[in-house]
């Protein structure tokens, strides 16, 4: 009878192929971007469900072995990003690389996956997208959702372009090398070899059978991808996020950040509230009779509190008030700000006669003296 260890060997070794056509996180059913609190929670409630101890039926002592062999890749932060860009093919190396003592496993890949031998990978742009939020949100804090397009490596060929492993073959004209040794003439009866790179797989080494059907042999994917920024309260405008490996995917480079930048929505017209740095500017328009004889009016604060003005005497078009610590949070080292309430004035578009002498009377206007003086 064999003894335990070398049975589980024998049976993971038998479901290596099997486990090629459906992928880690399919068989510990989570999504690509789980994160690795959700990856110990399947395979918690998976190992509960099929250990041998537990299940003695052949079948799940066989998916136990399938859930073990993807939760030791994907609970392992290298190996995860191994298995992401280039799939199963990707883990057999790297676990032939430790086992033979030595390599750098990114010089392996890049040479597999045409990488040309660069040992170390190079870092994807990075993109910066604006955010426009209401002015209210950056005054309370806020978290927000958006979506901005990204390309992903395919998760069906993990970046090979290929419809499967078994189509990928070295190319015919290297050798899987990816460059080719051609003799020039330097002069008569000297000749000199040149290493070039192979025109036939353009220096890949690799050459494709059958494309991916799902990427068309592009490696990558467009997908619109979800973020979420938090807007802290009486964040500055122009108040930026930056999410670290959130950008474009490539097989030739690890990806960039996204880097988010936030700004108050500017609206057409004359809004009630406006930004000054950590000052609050609110606009209030009077009549005529509210600038004279005085005024009560409430204004709906950006959080929705209630601001009570209110003035006895004259309130001359264009004057400010000032309303000390109701102005944009404190944040960081900047205090709370203050309120500016802008007074502006509407006139009548036109006026009647009675009204215009009425006006004439109460202001003894000077033409009004000289109509006096003539009788």
């Amino acid at each position: 009878m064999l003894p335990a260890t070398l049975l589980w060997v024998c049976s993971l070794c038998l479901l290596t192929g099997c486990l090629a056509a459906q992928s880690f996180y399919s068989v510990l059913g989570i999504k690509k971007d789980a994160t690795d609190v959700d990856i110990k929670k399947a395979y918690r409630k998976l190992s509960k469900k099929l250990h041998p101890d537990i299940n003695p039926d052949e079948s799940a002592h066989h998916k136990f072995i399938e859930v073990s062999r993807a939760y030791e890749v994907l609970s392992d932060s290298e190996t995860r990003t191994i298995y992401d860009r280039h799939g199963e093919e990707g883990i057999k190396q790297h676990e032939a690389q430790k086992q033979n003592g030595g390599r750098n496993p990114n010089d392996i890949f890049s040479r597999f996956f045409g990488g040309g031998g660069q040992q170390q990978q190079q870092r994807g742009p990075s993109m910066l997208t604006n955010l426009e939020v209401e002015l209210s949100d950056m005054y309370t804090g806020r978290t927000v959702e958006f979506q901005i397009p990204r390309k992903v490596i395919c998760t069906h060929c993990h970046g090979s372009g290929a419809h499967s492993d078994a189509d990928i073959h070295d190319c015919d004209q290297c050798g899987g090398q990816g460059i080719v040794v051609q003799r020039h003439q330097v002069f008569p009866g000297m000749f000199t070899n040149v290493q070039m790179t192979c025109n036939h797989c353009g220096g890949k080494g690799k050459r494709i059978a059958r494309s991916c059907p799902t990427c068309d042999g592009a490696k990558v994917l467009d997908t619109l991808h979800t973020l979420a920024v938090h807007i802290p309260a009486g964040a500055p405008e122009g108040f930026e996020e930056i999410f670290h490996g959130e950008a474009d995917e490539g097989m030739d480079w690890e990806a960039g950040d996204v880097i988010v930048r936030v700004r108050s929505r500017r609206l057409e017209g004359q809004a009630v509230w406006a930004r000054k740095e950590s000052g609050l500017i609110g606009r209030v328009t009077l009549s005529v009779a509210e600038a004279l004889l005085g005024f009560d009016r409430t204004l709906t604060h950006l959080d929705g509190r209630t601001i009570a003005l209110g003035r006895r005497g004259t309130t001359q078009p264009g004057e400010v008030e000032v309303i000390e610590g109701e102005g944009m949070p404190a944040f960081g080292d900047v205090l709370q700000g203050d309120m500016y309430i802008e007074y502006s004035v509407v006139l009548p578009t036109e006026v009647s006669e009675s009204s215009r002498q009425k006006l004439l009377d109460i202001f003894e206007h000077p033409s009004n003296h000289n109509r006096k003086d003539e009788l």
